[in-house]
Parts: C-alpha cells; structure tokens; sequence
C-alpha cells in the first residue's frame, strides 16, 4: 500500500457521511485530522450515547474505534478502498464521561491483503485514556 495521501479532511469526512451506515452517522462524529500517518475522529457525547449511569456505551466507543481505524487505513492507502473488518477487540479502561471522545487510529502495518490498526480513545477535556482498541481489516 502506498502511503502517499491524495486525501484531505473534507475528502475523509465526505467518505464517512456518504459511505457508512445510518446508525454510525449518527455517532456525529467529525474527522479532525488525516494524514497517512493517523486518523484523528471527534465524538460528541449525547444521550442517545449514554447507558445507565449516564456514561458512554462501549457499543459507541467500539463503533468509534472500528470507523476512524477504517479510515486511518485508507489514509495509510492514499486513495480510497474497502475495507472489512476481520477482527476488533476494545479495551475499556475507565467510564467515557464528559462533552466528547477523540479517538486517534493509525496503521500499525499494512500488508497486501491484511491492515493491522490500533486506536486510542481519550477524554477531549481531560485528555484521560478511556479506551483503547486493535482491529484487522481485509483489503480484497
């Protein structure tokens, strides 16, 4: 894969609002940054993200993982492919509370057929480690 990115932002944020599905378009979230190196998403928190005790479900902060290390690996690519997630694992490390979740995805390598990426996902206040998570992705 090369890691030359013909990709901005806007192109990233465009991918994940025409391409992805309707219930992780309304995690709301926000590409901030992009390059072939990471992916950086912004989260904002809500109620609808909310479970008992008022603290971020781990289904969002997986779908969170799962989309911005999508788009790291396309970024790593420099031009837009599918990707299909063949493996995620999260960690969960404290309760997600606050007004958002930042969420930093970057290739950790990318062989012919297989991406291997690793997120962290972080507090925007507090900038405390909430989650962190592993995926593969198969490039057919």
């Amino acid at each position: 894969m090369s890691s030359t990115l013909a990709m901005t932002v806007t192109d990233a944020q465009a991918l994940l609002d025409e391409n992805f599905a309707e219930w992780v378009r309304a995690l709301d979230l926000t590409v901030t940054e992009f390059s072939p190196q990471f992916a950086l998403l912004h989260m904002p928190l809500a109620p609808h993200l909310a479970r008992v005790g008022g603290i971020v479900s781990g289904q969002a902060l997986a779908a969170l993982a799962d989309t911005a290390m999508v788009l790291a690996a396309v970024a790593h690519a420099g031009e837009m492919r599918m990707f299909a997630t063949t493996d995620l694992h999260t960690q969960f490390l404290r309760p997600a509370v606050g007004s958002a979740i930042l969420c930093r995805a970057e290739v950790v390598r990318a062989g012919k057929a297989l991406v291997f990426t690793r997120a962290e996902m972080r507090e925007e206040s507090s900038d405390k480690l909430v989650a962190t998570a592993t995926a593969t992705f198969y490039a057919p």
